[in-house]
């Protein structure tokens, strides 16, 4: 194992990362990711950086301090993170929790005076990743947590973590560079069309992406990755979306969520379960508009397993994410929030591009 987690650090270092002589590195992370961060940390100051921080979470942090700051210091924003986020130049965010429903016992009011004093070190954060003046990446460390509600035994989410990373391929930063070229021709396609449909079961919506830029998402700012993504025209954004897989946000899982827009406003909601969250989330600012529009390609995951940097990824799915847009896409819409929400294409689905029908049933016809 420990070969594994020093192939996954390089792969995260040099592909993901790139850092370079002189590099600042910010990790964040939990206890339970002490091996890759020992290994990433080895690597990063191998590679020449000139600092490697590490920001390491214990058991409930985020529930302590939930139940018992005071109003006050919920409006504190962590001094590190804020720093990290203006001035160093790469930062590695191994997710690897303890418990998923840690912060689900805060109370909406408590939650909103939290994400107010994040919000500032979030808007740094999608300004310097937009021009890679920060270099980013998100990746997994294999949990129980995870692995359970994933409905999987831990030994075999990491073998489903590190397959999904191409950690088992003979070069995995060769792998992941035949992902990038596969997929750039896909993004050339819809990078020269103006209007983008997507048709499927209790969904036919349509949006604007001219002026616009789809990204190809080759894994070097999520691992593993495997989609292409823009942000809609915000006023453009018209007809209904169903989600078909449970949308899970903050460790609230909301299931069989229906969207209805009008000129980008979403204007009706509903969910078959976990309604009052949904509305809940719809009374924040920012939310009722659309932040980005993707489709997943990566087919070498095939399963939900309730962690959305793998299931937005799923071959053959569509996501949208109602929110924060994407400045690197031209997006221009500003909320706290960014929450993806995904739906199966591979029974009749369909995606249309200026007129023309580009996917069927989960595939490019292109």
């Amino acid at each position: 194992m420990n070969n594994l987690y020093a192939r996954y650090a390089r792969l995260l270092t040099h592909y993901c990362l790139q850092v370079k002589p002189g590099d600042k590195v910010f990790i964040s992370s939990t206890l339970l990711a002490e091996p890759l961060i020992r290994e990433v940390y080895r690597e990063a100051y191998a590679a020449g950086a000139a600092l490697v921080e590490v920001d390491m979470a214990f058991r409930e942090r985020d529930r302590i301090l939930f139940q018992n700051a005071s109003e006050e210091a919920l409006m504190q924003a962590p001094t590190l993170q804020r720093l990290a986020m203006e001035t160093f130049d790469c930062y590695l965010n191994i997710r690897a929790p303890y418990n998923l429903r840690e912060g689900s016992g805060a109370t909406p009011e408590r939650a909103e005076i939290r994400n107010k004093a994040l919000a500032p070190i979030n808007k740094l954060y999608f300004e310097r990743t937009a021009d890679r003046r920060l270099r980013r990446n998100l990746c997994q460390f294999p949990t129980d947590a995870s692995a359970q509600e994933a409905g999987m035994s831990l030994s075999e989410y990491e073998q489903f973590v590190y397959g999904a990373c191409k950690l088992f391929t003979d070069d995995p930063e060769a792998a992941w560079l035949a992902v990038r070229a596969n997929q750039q021709r896909i993004v050339d396609h819809l990078n020269q069309s103006k209007h983008v449909r997507y048709v499927a079961d209790g969904t036919d919506i349509r949006f604007r992406t001219e002026g616009r830029i789809w990204m190809n998402s080759d894994g070097q700012t999520n691992m593993p990755s495997g989609e292409v993504y823009t942000s809609p025209v915000e006023d453009s954004v018209q007809g209904v979306v169903h989600f078909s897989y449970p949308c899970i946000y903050q460790g609230n899982e909301v299931e069989g969520v229906t969207l209805w827009v009008k000129d980008g406003l979403i204007e009706r909601w509903e969910a078959r379960r976990g309604q009052e969250f949904l509305d809940y989330v719809f009374s924040l600012p920012g939310t009722r508009r659309f932040g980005e529009a993707a489709i997943g390609t990566n087919y070498d995951i095939q399963r939900i397993t309730k962690n959305i940097l793998f299931d937005e990824k799923i071959g053959g799915s569509i996501h949208m994410a109602i929110g924060q847009s994407y400045l690197q896409t031209g997006g221009k819409n500003e909320s706290s929030v960014h929450w993806d929400m995904i739906t199966d294409m591979t029974r009749g689905g369909e995606i249309w591009t200026d007129g023309e029908k580009i996917y069927q049933d989960g595939k490019f016809l292109i």
